[in-house]
């Protein structure tokens, strides 16, 4: 077990979206949007060390310098109908269709329950134990403890809990790893990585393989049926170790929601996985199943070991020579992609501490400022209710300008920021504070859609328009069967698909049937170049970035 670093604790901000039971999905409120960095009640004054959050994931995972955790956000409890009335085919009446769309509950907060919560609560069950490092998949979360453990929650239904098991999809309260001496984990959406002491296997993974984000050369795909379509991935529920590494020592790694990115000892980068938007490195969109190096980080570029390396949905990037950072994929929500890792010029001379990605905004600690930029709806950046929503260049966060950063983390729509409280607590004392909901509240309020909601005609002089209509209202119905039928194996949202950025569409005859199923909504093709000539008449993302352009300025 190598020498854990002791990191000075500070104090927790909080920005982006709040509504847990909605961010990220097709319909709800989206409320409750923090746009400025906030302190939360539960946390003022305790000392956090470490926050985490993940690409997919929409709750959130704090330790302080004790080694308590703390988790907040989306559990998942809660249930909706749709009622869609419409005109049978065969009876020629009016009938009714009922449709429970039910939020399958995940529990990955680990407090033993299926209840959101809008605070900061400590896992209980972990408190006889020191917790030094934690990540957070889209539902699920792990923890490693300082003397090697690794514990998990939440959902499991891929086995990416890596307990050895995925007989339970559910794992409320938290359960030990199959693996030991581990330094440091990350997640993807539906697996996770270890990095561990033990010699020869100082990688291991678990979870879907869906697209080799595993490293293990395959997908595990198969027909669910012998006369069946529909394909489905076997899960791995035990932590294996990537063979291609089996010579070599990985001392670093990063997960994007299908994609991983990791650093040997000597410094040259790996990167496995989906490979949508050139977000592998290896100027081409091919999914890798196994480990494959960078070609421009090698020679003379090679990482230092004092190198960040970090994953988005649909991005990767890494520090190397000089502190130059570097990054690849879908940088900016229009233009080219970065198929192969360029400088990002405008942060040239920064001295880079930490950095973290969500879907498509980032955040880095540099110096004694906090840099944000991407692609936000929910405030995530921290500009202020009077800043820029959204920013295609790294802008300062002012209110936190002159802060040290300690730790940053980023969730599909939120991020967390840890702040040295020297020399600053009477900046931080006027920051606002936000109370959240008491668990009991979060969800309270119901969610109900009704796609349809037009009245029967009354009369029979309405009989004509009553046929002319229904083939309308029953392909508006069969389309709402079929998606809500696509959505239910799992929950419905859609962030899963937009981490993806486009349909699978591989020459493997993976996604045959959801290819058909998602070509009306999407038709975005692969995603290179431009996007479509749709968006042309949306208006344009300069608008958004109406800031100064070019590199932030130090103080």
């Amino acid at each position: 077990m190598s020498e854990v670093v002791v990191v000075k604790g500070g104090e927790l901000l909080f920005c982006g979206s709040t509504c847990w039971d909605s961010v990220g999905r097709r319909k709800g409120l989206t409320e409750g949007n923090l746009v400025s960095p906030t302190r939360l009640r539960p946390l003022v004054g305790v000392d956090i060390c470490f926050v985490a959050a993940g690409c997919a994931s929409c709750h959130c995972v704090a330790l302080d310098t004790e080694g308590r955790c703390y988790t907040w956000g989306r559990n998942e409890a809660s249930v909706s109908c749709v009622f869609i009335f419409y005109f049978s085919f065969v009876l020629f009446s009016l009938c009714w269709n009922v449709k429970c769309v039910v939020a399958l509950q995940k529990g990955q907060l680990g407090h033993g329950d299926k209840i959101t919560r809008d605070r900061p609560t400590v896992v209980s069950e972990l408190s006889k134990y020191k917790i030094i490092r934690a990540a957070a998949g889209k539902s699920h979360t792990v923890v490693v403890t300082d003397d090697g453990q690794s514990f998990a929650f939440g959902w499991n239904k891929h086995g990416q809990l890596g307990i050895g098991s995925a007989k339970n999809e559910t794992e409320l309260s938290p359960v030990r790893c199959a693996v030991t001496e581990v330094n440091t984990v990350a997640c993807g959406a539906d697996f996770t990585v270890w990095l561990t002491s033990v010699e020869g296997a100082s990688i291991l993974t678990a979870g879907l393989p869906q697209y080799g984000q595993l490293g293990h050369g395959t997908d595990n795909e198969y027909n669910t049926k012998d006369s069946s379509v529909r394909l489905a991935y076997e899960a791995q529920p035990r932590p294996r170790p990537i063979a291609a590494f089996s010579g070599e020592t990985i001392v670093k790694v990063a997960c994007g929601t299908n994609h991983t990115v990791a650093v040997d000892k000597n410094g040259y980068v790996y990167t496995w996985g989906f490979g949508g938007y050139g977000r592998l490195g290896h100027r081409e969109q091919k999914d890798e199943f196994a480990p494959r190096r960078v070609d421009v980080f090698t020679r003379q570029n090679i990482l230092p070991p004092d190198a960040i390396v970090s994953a988005g949905s649909v991005s990767s990037s890494c520090t190397a020579g000089g502190g130059q950072l570097y990054m690849w994929g879908k940088i900016k929500s229009t233009g080219d992609d970065s198929m192969y890792p360029k400088p990002l010029l405008d942060l040239s001379g920064w001295n880079l501490r930490c950095m973290d990605s969500g879907y498509m905004h980032h955040f880095v600690g540099a110096d004694s400022s906090c840099i944000s930029w991407g692609l936000a709806q929910c405030g995530e950046l921290g500009y202020g209710p009077h800043g820029q929503k959204s920013s295609a260049v790294p802008k300062k966060v002012d209110i936190l300008d002159g802060m040290h950063v300690i730790s940053v983390a980023c969730g599909f729509a939120h991020s967390m920021v840890v702040i040295d409280r020297t020399n600053v607590e009477d900046r931080l004392e006027q920051l606002d504070v936000y109370d959240g909901k008491a668990s009991e509240e979060v969800g309270a309020e119901p969610v109900s859609e009704s796609p349809v909601s037009q009245k029967a005609p009354k009369k029979a002089s309405a009989k004509a328009l009553a046929k002319s209509n229904k083939r309308k209202k029953s392909k508006d119905v069969s389309e709402s069967e079929d998606e809500e039928e696509q959505n239910s194996d799992d929950e419905s949202d859609d962030y899963e698909e937009q981490s993806n950025g486009r349909a699978k569409s591989s020459g493997r005859g993976r996604g045959k049937a959801a290819g058909k199923a998602t070509a009306a909504k999407k038709g975005a093709g692969r995603g290179k170049g431009r996007p479509p000539a749709a968006n042309k008449s949306s208006p344009p993302e300069g608008k958004v970035s109406t800031g100064k352009r070019g590199r932030p300025r130090k103080s």
